[in-house]
């Protein structure tokens, strides 16, 4: 948990921030970044914006020299499904060290517009698309 301060020294008032170690996140580990922000060029087929802004990707692991991604995606009939997962597969093996790329299709809980990111939403209003 975060705790704003207000302290006042003199005439200066300083705001200290102090964070609860239990209540922070993890930094998430930088190779698994560099997954994320490789999968942010993989843009869906049918709209020039990338499937993480979309919300259908749901979590990438990396094992070893494997890359562990949840997948989903609006409807159970996508007619992109198979060029969606060629695109990632080929875009995680440019990267060092991945040898391997497991897409699990995710389901549950099942995507909704509340997945679009702030960027994916600018975009989508860019193209005249309102959510």
């Amino acid at each position: 948990m975060a705790l704003l301060c207000r302290e006042a020294a003199g005439e200066d008032e300083a705001l200290a921030v102090t964070v609860d170690a239990e209540a922070a996140p993890a930094p998430r580990d930088p190779r698994v970044e560099r997954l994320w922000e490789a999968l942010r060029e993989v843009n869906d087929p049918e709209i020039p914006i990338s499937l993480v802004d979309l919300g259908l990707v749901y979590d990438v692991r990396a094992e070893g020299g494997a890359v562990n991604v949840d997948l989903t995606f609006t409807a159970t009939a996508c007619p992109c499904m198979a060029f969606i997962r060629m695109d990632i597969e080929e875009r995680l093996l440019r990267e060092e060290g991945v040898r391997e790329v497991r897409i699990h299709e995710v389901w549950n809980p099942p995507w909704t517009r509340d997945r679009v990111t702030p960027e994916g939403r600018r975009r989508l209003k860019e193209m005249g698309v309102s959510l």
